[in-house]
């Protein structure tokens, strides 16, 4: 697995950081779809650490992949009972919405690869999972418990995070789903 270069706040100062700016979303409608759903909103241009590693089909899977991509980054173990049900609504997420640019990433949070993949065939889910045995990944985001979900814009900036289970088939959670693939996609070459 190959990490991006370190984040230079550190994982640690990242989730102070999200947990500092709960009220600064970066509009009121989109603050108010987050309450909703008891999200953390970051501040205005937060970028999320780069990652990458290896998808249980062996191929190389990074975030830099995804920018122009409205990413839900959601962090699981198979021992994690709150993560289950979680599952096949994201899902239904990736198949219903990946068309209009939403891409749902799994992260499997320090287990053994066989172990990742007869979780994820015995649910039948068909988006991307990145293996992450050691929790490299796991560490640079600062996930302190599972299931953890970032939203992560189409400009790649981190917009939201949920640290437990949330109901990701709720009126406000599509609301804050269908308002970031209602964003414009960044021109080529922008950062």
């Amino acid at each position: 697995m190959t990490l991006g270069r370190a984040w230079p706040m550190g994982a640690a100062a990242w989730l102070v950081l999200a947990v500092w700016s709960a009220t600064s979303a970066e509009s009121p409608a989109v603050a108010s779809l987050l309450k909703h759903l008891d999200l953390v909103a970051y501040p205005a241009g937060t970028m999320p650490p780069p990652f990458s590693g290896r998808t249980m089909d062996g191929r190389e899977r990074s975030l830099a992949d995804l920018r122009g991509s409205v990413v839900v980054l959601n962090f699981w173990a198979s021992w994690c009972l709150e993560c289950r049900p979680e599952m096949p609504v994201l899902e239904r997420l990736h198949r219903d919405l990946r068309s209009r640019g939403l891409a749902v990433i799994g992260i499997n949070t320090r287990e053994a690869p066989a172990t990742a993949r007869r979780y994820v065939n015995d649910l039948g889910l068909s988006f991307p999972h990145v293996l992450d045995p050691e929790g490299k990944i796991n560490g640079l985001y600062g996930v302190v418990g599972l299931p953890s979900t970032f939203l992560i814009g189409r400009d790649g900036r981190a917009v939201a995070l949920a640290v437990g289970p949330r109901d990701w088939e709720s009126a406000p959670a599509r609301a804050i789903i269908e308002t970031m693939l209602a964003e414009p996609a960044p021109r080529p070459g922008s950062r």
